[in-house]
């Protein structure tokens, strides 16, 4: 989803639900990037929309030696330009008090 188009999506979200929370936190460590967390009460219950932005990986260089028992270090670059981002949506379920992923094919999701 674009970046566009999330803002579009959350922005549907607050004028239509009310008791919406955003978050935003930056990913653990080794990875690279922020995620941005919606949580609201929709029609089927209470969702949680999280919006992942990371860099691209523009190389990978492994380091080590061919040793038996050596480290080996993998160093990534990344671009400061383009970014990949990704939605995922979840709804929490009731019974067991967990947030279970919804599936969603490509343009599927609407509010």
């Amino acid at each position: 989803m674009l970046p566009e188009k999330w803002e579009q999506t959350k922005g549907h979200i607050l004028d239509t639900f009310a008791d919406v929370d955003i978050s935003r936190q930056e990913l653990q460590e080794p990875e690279v990037g922020s995620k941005e967390i919606v949580i609201f009460n929709g029609p089927l219950g209470q969702m949680k929309l999280e919006y992942i932005s990371r860099p691209v990986v523009l190389s990978k260089r492994t380091h080590g030696s061919r040793r038996i028992g050596s480290h080996t270090e993998v160093e990534y670059v990344y671009s400061t330009e383009e970014f990949s981002h990704q939605l995922k949506v979840s709804k929490l379920d009731p019974e067991t008090d967990d947030w279970v992923e919804m599936e969603l094919a490509r343009g599927d999701f609407s509010l």
